[in-house]
């Protein structure tokens, strides 16, 4: 992809996320995304062809990026070390990213939601990254005996999921580090 389309990409996602936050996902029409990015509509349909098919690239692209943001800490030698730091980079890509966030939760768990069949691969995706970092866990001798990394994984995704927007929500007032060791407590209280 080129710089330029990356741009504007980047500057699509950050629109509809911005928009999308105060009226939900669907109720965000192709025009205001267009008109919040600086964009012409036309370059919605051209790059996309839909509104179903923005929200779905978007979606892509939001998970790419918080995967991202949670593989670069994976390399710490210290595997706990780099398990804060996952929990640190998912809970700054959400305080960055609250609508994403949101869309997230709500597509996630809405049975059948508008966009599950685009979100469960990409749900695959961030639980793997977890899954491995957890393994690297196991490995060191820090996780508890009998308790499924793939499960351990999963529940690690949803309780960031919720605690952040929970913080960012009903709690802002407390910092990021603050919220980020309630996490790695539970997770460290499990371990014991």
């Amino acid at each position: 992809m080129s710089p330029r389309a990356e741009a504007t990409r980047r500057r699509l996602f950050e629109a509809t996320m911005r928009l999308a936050r105060s009226r939900g996902l669907a109720a965000v029409t192709v025009d205001e995304i267009a008109a919040e990015a600086g964009v012409a509509k036309g370059t919605v349909y051209y790059n996309f062809g839909s509104k179903d098919g923005l929200v779905e690239a978007l979606l892509r692209y939001g998970v790419d990026l918080l995967a991202e943001r949670l593989r670069a800490p994976a390399s710490d030698p210290d595997p706990m070390a780099g398990l804060a730091a996952m929990v640190d980079a998912a809970l700054v890509f959400m305080s960055e990213y609250p609508g994403f966030s949101q869309i997230l939760v709500s597509e996630l768990w809405r049975a059948p939601g508008r966009w599950q069949a685009t979100l469960l691969p990409l749900r695959e995706n961030i639980v793997l990254v977890l899954e491995d970092q957890l393994r690297r866990v196991a490995g060191a001798g820090r996780f508890p005996q009998g308790v499924p990394l793939r499960t351990a994984a999963a529940a690690l995704f949803g309780t960031l999921l919720v605690v952040a927007l929970d913080w960012l929500v009903f709690e802002p007032g407390r910092s990021r580090e603050e919220v980020r060791d309630a996490v790695l407590a539970l997770l460290a209280a499990r371990a014991q």
